[in-house]
């Protein structure tokens, strides 16, 4: 999501630690190429004996700060600013182009690929996997053209939530929001876009990012497969692994994902549901109180709805 936007997280489930992600960067092949309009499969059609539906139909989620190689955010996520913006859209390129081309080998018939960084700027038909089509601009419908139609959500390029511990350029919507919480839960963007998903009885069954990023959805989804292509020892610092490894380890998991769909359940919010926001000092300057809005401090609002659409809605949309 757009870095000026923030929160506070800290998730117990575990992940990779340090040793494991550098076996896993030392095992992934050197497989995929980052970019190219004219990408085709090199995994091959899906060996998985359990059948899939004719259509499977997936939505992906992309983000930047969870890119490999990415810790920067002056330096690397402003689009058209930051000095290194065009590497960033290559490296976000490549992850994306490998998740569809693992998500197509697994069995999936379309890819709907949402550029949801930062007013929607990240991505180009030019050089995406011709498999896939792009969500992007503005007026993207509040609920992010999600629908039961569709039958997986992914996450590329996805990070944590700010106060996630070694979670790089974590932050939740806005470096503005201190925590957020549905329902006494608290959440990031990856357990809203969770929620949302299964409102509309979508699953959630991959994510790539960074370790923190995949501990938190493992918190959600437990048996979600997930990418973990850099690891933090802060939020502006740690270890990547290179592009081909990325690319090879997100292909795989992807393909993985698609493959075991039918072992996914949505995450479901049920009946009435509350959202309580707490903004920090500076997010404080800004925010503008809305009616029938409860207060409770000088830094925390709460939204109340019908359900998990009805009270976020009257904070903000989805994107």
């Amino acid at each position: 999501m757009s870095a000026t936007q923030g929160g506070e997280y800290m998730s117990e489930k575990s992940a990779l630690s340090r040793r494991e992600f550098f076996q896993t960067s030392a095992v992934a092949g050197a497989g995929l190429a980052a970019g190219g309009a004219n990408a085709t499969s090199r995994l091959g059609p899906s060996s998985n004996p359990r059948a899939h539906p004719k259509s499977l139909k997936v939505y992906m989620v992309t983000d930047m700060e969870g890119v490999h190689g990415i810790f920067n955010w002056e330096d690397q996520c402003q689009p058209f600013k930051s000095p290194r913006w065009a590497e960033s859209q290559k490296l976000l390129t490549g992850e994306v182009n490998a998740a569809v081309e693992g998500l197509c080998a697994g069995g999936a018939t379309e890819v709907i690929v949402a550029d949801l960084h930062n007013a929607s700027r990240s991505l180009s038909t030019e050089t995406m996997d011709t498999r896939a089509q792009l969500l992007q601009g503005k007026g993207i419908p509040v609920t992010l053209g999600l629908d039961s139609s569709y039958s997986a959500l992914i996450f590329i390029g996805q990070h944590p939530m700010a106060g996630a511990k070694d979670g790089v350029i974590s932050h939740s919507y806005a470096f503005e929001i201190q925590n957020m919480w549905v329902n006494n839960q608290i959440i990031g963007e990856i357990g809203v876009r969770t929620m949302l998903a299964g409102y509309f009885g979508v699953p959630v069954i991959m994510l790539a990012g960074d370790a923190a990023a995949c501990k938190e959805l493992q918190q959600l989804v437990p048996n979600a497969e997930c990418a973990a292509v850099k690891t933090g020892f802060s939020r502006t610092g740690g270890i990547s692994l290179s592009d081909q490894a990325a690319y090879s380890l997100i292909s795989e998991k992807a393909r993985r994902a698609v493959e075991q769909l039918p072992d996914f359940k949505p995450y479901k919010v049920s009946g009435p549901a509350e959202l309580k926001v707490e903004f920090t000092v500076q997010g404080m300057r800004v925010y503008r109180e809305r009616e029938g809005v409860e207060r409770v401090d000088d830094r925390i609002y709460v939204y109340r709805g019908k359900d998990l659409v009805d009270a976020w809605l009257k904070w903000s949309d989805f994107f």
